[in-house]
């Protein structure tokens, strides 16, 4: 697990202890230098002091707190230091202007589409032909169809397809143990939903954090609708990597057997919640993952896949601002 990230598993408190975050739990204290921190994830029942919340606040560092059942609760959010008001007022404008709202929600969906396509083509050179009709789908006929869409209802329509049928692919690539019959989100209802559920909200969470560096107002967004108590623009950008980062990471859990459901999900539950071991495994896998390199096509440098998620945030706003050409993240052009 690499520094910058603290996963907290235990019951206990949070407090400041000089220029370190101190949690005191069953086992005694455990310090986490405040300098090394910027993202603190909280799993069981913590008491935090305010003393505490002040320094997170200064140190810019975003908690994110979940439930029992991994329902994600909500995130610590330091005041923004990157403000903008003039960005903010252009964001707006372009929400409420169709053909840049249009243009910037048809770039991710064409982002989800052309991801899904580099994850799935993995496995039809491995010898999964079914596939086959598929990716030809989403490598000819869903860029055709893009260009005839002209309303965000009909487009959500389309990634609502494109997703459907991705799904319907898993029992080509996965154990029948998880094979998903339809998406069930809350509360999840088998093992590959809440696998799914947990991986999504990890990524929310992660896309949080890092348009927190940026001067994007994260209460505007575009392919989904802006609303109360959601930063909806973090859906949006999180949505072009999910099939790399939280997709890649199942499916390698679940055929590298790092994932069973008999070690990893709660009986109790009908094995639709992952218990310690299996949320352990599956965030080391899932930060292995979001901490990867590649060489970046345009940068000509090694850039984190985490750190394209800020990226991709960066592009949002020189379309915005600049009206330069916009296109999230896609694997297959490195960039």
């Amino acid at each position: 697990m690499i520094e910058e990230t603290r996963y907290i598993f235990s019951k206990g408190d949070l407090s400041r202890k000089d220029f370190s975050i101190c949690f005191r739990g069953e086992r005694g204290n455990v310090y986490l230098p405040i300098k090394d921190t910027k993202e603190l994830y909280c799993f069981n029942d913590i008491t935090l002091s305010t003393k505490l919340l002040e320094i997170l606040s200064k140190a810019g560092i975003v908690v994110h707190f979940f439930g029992y059942y991994e329902n994600y609760i909500g995130t610590f959010y330091p005041k923004d230091y990157l403000l903008s008001g003039r960005l903010t007022v252009s964001q707006a404008l372009a929400y409420d202007k169709q053909e840049k709202r249009m243009t910037i929600a048809k770039a991710v969906v064409t982002g989800i589409a052309a991801n899904i396509h580099v994850v799935l083509y993995h496995y039809y050179r491995h010898g999964k032909e079914e596939l086959k009709p598929y990716l030809d789908w989403l490598k000819k006929d869903v860029p055709e169809l893009l260009t005839r869409i002209s309303a965000i209802k009909h487009l959500l329509s389309l990634e609502g397809e494109i997703w459907a049928r991705f799904y319907e692919t898993f029992k080509l690539i996965l154990p029948e143990e998880f094979h998903m019959n339809k998406r069930v989100k809350r509360p999840p209802d088998n093992p590959i939903n809440a696998l799914v559920s947990f991986g999504n909200t990890l990524l929310y969470t992660k896309t949080l954090t890092q348009l927190y560096h940026t001067h994007l107002n994260q209460t505007i967004s575009y392919l989904h609708e802006p609303m109360e108590r959601r930063y909806s623009l973090s859906l949006d950008i999180s949505e072009t990597f999910k099939p790399v980062l939280v997709y890649k990471t199942i499916f390698d859990c679940i055929n590298n057997r790092k994932i069973t459901v008999a070690k990893h999900f709660d009986k109790k539950l009908n094995y639709a919640l992952l218990n310690e071991a299996g949320r352990k495994t599956f965030i080391t896998e899932f930060e292995e993952r979001i901490n990867g390199v590649f060489e970046h096509s345009k940068l000509k440098r090694k850039v984190s896949y985490k750190q394209a998620i800020r990226l991709d945030g960066y592009k949002l706003i020189k379309y915005i601002v600049e009206e330069q050409p916009v296109a999230f993240f896609n694997m297959e052009a490195k960039q």
